[in-house]
């Protein structure tokens, strides 16, 4: 396992003062880049342990914040922060610029060499980059499968990977049909992986809190979709010096 130095960094994003976390792996040589995105409670140390392990692969990695420093343990908080959150593309794009432009201003950052992966609205928010027309080499979306604007999705420059479950109230197939019908009919390369049975935020293990109805773990499938993400990032955005696949870490737990 390398070296990964970690910090955090507060910046100015949609009002509020978000506080992320940069994980920095070992050595001084600038090295391809990764936004990661929190589910809609926000961020806890499970997401900044996904960047923590993107470090240890050989990754620049920003875990980026949504919710000002809070992680929203009452669900009806959580959604009245986040559903007119999604339902504003020009929000979810401000706060996604705000940390890459944190991550683009890290010297050890390849500014060539970035990928977006988020996990629900954070997932949201990495769509909303490409469809804004960043230049980023790969966008990872787990259980995040938003439509766009009219005909923006065509700005997607990069391929894209999407995640859900099967079983997923949220993300149901109704969604997965919207989404993966703006994406195709756009021209950008797609791919979507449906877990069996899994339901919403099956990446996450259990929080001691109340969720939202038709969340639960999947630790089988968390782990694949780990992986899955992790492939995305070895096909798209390689590094120069790569750990063997076999030495990848498994899912942040």
């Amino acid at each position: 396992m390398t070296t990964v130095t970690t910090r955090t960094i507060a910046y100015p994003a949609d009002g509020l003062t978000m506080v992320g976390h940069l994980a920095l792996p070992a050595g001084a040589d600038r090295r391809p880049a990764v936004l990661v995105g929190p589910e809609g409670p926000g961020l806890n140390d499970f997401q900044r342990r996904r960047a923590d392990a993107l470090a240890e692969l050989g990754y620049v990695a920003l875990a980026f914040d949504i919710n000002g420093g809070r992680w929203y343990t009452d669900p009806e908080e959580m959604l009245a922060r986040v559903l007119p959150l999604l339902a504003d593309p020009d929000r979810m794009r401000a706060i996604g610029h705000a940390a890459l432009d944190v991550l683009r201003a890290e010297p050890r950052t390849d500014p060539d060499r970035i990928a977006a992966v988020g996990y629900g609205t954070g997932g949201a928010i990495a769509l909303e980059l490409g469809r804004d027309g960043v230049d980023l080499r790969a966008i990872g979306t787990v259980n995040g499968l938003t439509t766009g604007r009219p005909g923006e999705a065509a700005r997607i420059r990069c391929p894209v990977w999407a995640g859900v479950g099967s079983a997923d109230p949220i993300m149901p197939s109704a969604q997965r049909e919207a989404f993966t019908a703006e994406i195709e009919a756009a021209g950008v390369d797609w791919r979507l992986v449906v877990y069996g049975g899994a339901l919403h935020a099956f990446h996450h293990p259990p929080v001691d809190q109340a969720v939202v109805p038709g969340v639960g773990y999947h630790p089988r499938h968390a782990r694949r979709a780990w992986r899955d993400v992790v492939d995305l990032l070895a096909e798209c955005v390689p590094l120069t010096e790569c750990p063997p696949v076999t030495e990848r870490p498994l899912v942040p737990e």
